[in-house]
């Protein structure tokens, strides 16, 4: 199952806890109806002021296909647009990967 993982830079003009109310809010209501998203998680850290980072964000599909299609779609284009209003999408590095689960006890 590949996931998107993207490491979030708020953009100027944000506070920490301006950017993860937006995004955890309006906007993960928004990302919520990408077409195939399987499974979608937003992480913000504990010490924001330490932190190289405001976030980290994963989205699931079931396969490249559907992955593709995600971004293909016009939901997308709004996500991103939304996105482009709070964060900085050049600051942070993405990452598509396949997820190997050594443990899991939280499902066992």
């Amino acid at each position: 199952m590949p996931k998107i993982v993207d490491l979030l830079v708020r953009a100027d003009g944000y506070s920490h806890e301006e950017f993860a109310e937006r995004w955890q809010g309006d906007h993960a209501d928004l990302a919520k109806d990408l077409p195939g998203l399987k499974r979608y998680v937003t992480s913000v850290p504990t010490r924001p002021e330490d932190a190289e980072f405001d976030g980290v964000l994963e989205l699931y599909f079931e396969d490249m296909a559907s992955l593709g299609e995600a971004f293909d779609s016009d939901i997308a284009a709004e996500v991103q647009a939304d996105a482009a209003e709070f964060i900085d999408l050049e600051a942070g590095p993405r990452l598509i990967v396949e997820e190997t689960v050594q443990l899991d006890e939280m499902h066992d």
